[in-house]
């Protein structure tokens, strides 16, 4: 099947990153203060989630990139950092950070919380609203904070053409079991059975966008030749 054999040389070129960078990360632990690429593209792996059919070890359960837009300046750090969390309070920003949207709506689907403010579409926050969430933020940290990543440097300018956006969209749409025979499938416990998004549920990833989008193999052709760079 050319896919699963797909799957087991991403997984072979995930090995190498995770060689050459002195293994993954947890995002908990990781600050500012690390040393970072300006750009990359980042997979996360989570607690409890294991691949089953392309062979043995974590499996990836989200992948993403930052910067774009032409003109953005986010760096890779900003980006993981807005999806961690604030490490003082505990809390964050899931107005800045669809990662944690997306998680939280799974707590609130498997826990009972009640938040009737975290997904209404604003982008902006009074004090009071953002007071009202912050136990579900300190959640989403929790979930988010456990789970470890793997990053490629890719320096490339933000914009349409951006190779981190080929890497971004095309390995998501390798991973994604959305309408297609499910290999490395999610675990009868996994949080995101518990999220609003069915395209999240079917496709057994954190992500929303690109689920249902075909893939290039040759993407995996260049992401080789990063991750030995």
């Amino acid at each position: 099947m050319k896919r699963l054999d797909d799957l087991k040389r991403f997984y072979d070129i995930l090995g190498v990153l995770q060689e050459r960078s002195g293994g993954s990360r947890l995002l908990s632990q990781c600050s500012g203060r690390l040393s970072w690429p300006e750009r990359g593209v980042y997979f996360f792996m989570e607690d409890g989630e294991f691949r089953s059919d392309s062979g043995t070890g974590p499996r990836i359960v989200r992948v993403g990139t930052h910067a774009l837009k032409p003109g953005s300046r986010t760096t890779l750090w900003k980006r993981l950092s807005q999806h961690r969390g604030t490490s003082r309070s505990g809390g964050g920003n899931h107005r800045g950070s669809i990662f944690r949207l997306i998680v939280g709506t799974a707590v609130i689907g498997r826990s009972g919380l009640t938040c009737p403010t975290w997904d209404n579409g604003s982008t902006v926050a009074s004090a009071e609203i953002r007071a009202g969430e912050i136990a579900l933020e300190r959640a989403v940290s929790e979930a988010i904070g456990t789970m470890r990543f793997v990053w490629v440097g890719i320096p490339d300018d933000p914009g349409k053409s951006s190779e981190r956006g080929y890497i971004e969209r095309n390995a998501i749409a390798l991973l994604s079991n959305y309408r297609k025979q499910v290999l490395d499938p999610a675990s009868p416990g996994w949080l995101g059975h518990s999220c609003d998004r069915p395209l999240v549920r079917e496709s057994h990833l954190w992500n929303n966008n690109h689920v249902a989008d075909a893939y290039d193999p040759a993407f995996l052709d260049r992401l080789e030749a990063l991750a030995r760079t």
